[in-house]
C-alpha cells in the first residue's frame, strides 16, 4: 500500500497538464473548436442566419438572447429541432440606440438593472455600478425559467458582452447556476497565458475571480476568441484563417454574430455589415476547406457535455 501513496498526486498533476480537449477524450495535440453564433433571438435576421447554418452544418453551436423581441421565434424553432446545440446568451445589457429590451424578471426585483427608461443599461460599467449580485442571479434564473417554459432545453449558457465577468459576485451567481442546473457555462481555464491575455483585454481577473473559476466543476475551454472586424469580406476571411492558424492544441471557442442583410438590420446596428459577412463566412467553401485541410475538429457544447459525463466517474 505504501508504494501506491505517490500515485494519486502524480496522476492529478498529469491530468492538470492536459488540455481540456485531451481530458474530454480527443487526441493529444488536436485543435478542437466550437464555432459559436451569438445574439440569436436579437432580431429576425439573426434567427434566419443561424437556423439555416445549423441545418446545413456550417457550424454546430449558437446561443439565444431570452429578453429580446425575436426570442420566441427561435424558441419555437429549437423545440421543433431539439438535435441542434443552442444555449442561452444571458443578457444584462441593451446596447443599441433605439432597439431596446429589458429584464425578464419583475422590474421591482431587479431595479439595479434598469436604466431611467426601464430598459437594461447600454454598457457593462453601468451595470457593474448599479446592479446587486442577487439581482443578477434573479435575472439570469428568470431567463432560464422563461426558456424552459417555452420548451427550450439549453445546452449551455454564456454571457452577452461579458457582463457576468464584470464583478466576482456576478461571476459567482453565473457559475452557481451552471453547476446547480448542470448546464455548462462558457468558462475558460485560467492558465498564466490566458490570465495575461484577458487582463490585457481589460477583464478584471482578480484573485477572488480566479478562486471562483478554479472551483467550477463543469468542463472548461482552453481559450476563447471572437471573429475580428474588417474593412472587406476578403480581409475578414483572411483574419479568420490567421486566427485559426495560431490556435494552440486544446478546446477553443470562437464567437461571431451572423445575420441576414435587411433594411431592418441596418436600422438596428451600425455593425450590420460585419454581421452579414459573418453569416457568409462559415458557408464559404474556402473556409470549410481550410478547417478540414488543417485538421481542425469542429465540436459543440452538446458534445463537450456528453464527453464530460462519460469521463466523469
Amino acid at each position: 500500500m505504501l508504494a501506491l501513496l505517490p500515485v494519486t498526486p502524480c496522476a492529478a498533476a498529469d491530468a492538470e497538464s492536459k488540455t481540456w480537449a485531451e481530458r474530454l477524450g480527443w487526441p493529444a495535440g488536436k485543435r478542437v473548436v466550437i464555432f459559436h453564433a451569438d445574439d440569436v433571438g436579437m432580431c429576425y435576421e439573426a434567427n434566419q442566419a443561424v437556423q439555416r447554418a445549423l441545418t446545413n452544418g456550417y457550424y454546430r453551436s449558437a446561443a439565444c438572447m431570452v429578453p429580446c423581441p425575436w426570442f420566441n421565434d427561435m424558441a419555437a424553432w429549437c423545440v421543433a429541432h431539439p438535435q441542434y446545440d443552442v444555449g442561452l446568451h444571458l443578457t444584462l445589457t441593451s446596447e443599441w440606440r433605439t432597439y431596446r429590451w429589458g429584464p425578464v424578471a419583475p422590474h421591482e426585483k431587479v431595479k439595479g438593472l434598469l436604466d431611467p427608461l426601464g430598459y437594461f443599461y447600454r454598457d457593462v460599467p453601468s451595470v457593474a455600478l448599479s446592479a446587486k449580485p442577487d439581482e443578477i442571479a434573479t435575472e439570469i434564473r428568470a431567463q432560464l425559467a422563461r426558456a424552459r417554459k417555452l420548451g427550450v432545453k439549453p445546452s449551455h449558457i454564456d454571457t452577452h458582452m461579458g457582463t457576468v465577468y464584470a464583478r466576482p459576485d456576478y461571476t459567482a451567481a453565473y457559475l452557481q447556476m451552471a453547476m446547480a442546473e448542470q448546464i455548462p457555462a462558457m468558462v475558460i481555464d485560467m492558465t498564466p497565458r490566458t490570465i495575461q491575455k484577458f487582463r490585457k483585454q481589460g477583464y478584471p481577473i482578480t484573485e477572488s475571480a480566479l478562486k471562483l473559476l478554479a472551483a467550477y466543476t463543469l468542463p472548461k475551454l482552453d481559450d476563447f476568441h471572437s471573429v475580428e472586424a474588417a474593412k472587406t469580406y476578403e480581409e475578414k476571411r483572411q483574419k479568420v484563417f490567421e486566427q485559426l492558424r495560431l490556435f494552440t492544441p486544446g478546446l477553443h471557442e470562437i464567437i461571431f454574430h451572423p445575420s441576414v442583410e435587411s433594411e431592418g438590420l441596418k436600422r438596428i446596428t451600425n455593425s450590420w455589415q460585419q454581421r452579414v459577412w459573418e453569416d457568409r463566412l462559415f458557408a464559404d467553401p474556402a473556409v470549410q476547406e481550410y478547417i478540414a485541410k488543417n485538421e481542425i475538429i469542429v465540436s459543440s457544447w452538446k458534445e463537450v457535455m456528453a464527453r464530460f459525463k462519460k469521463s466523469t466517474p
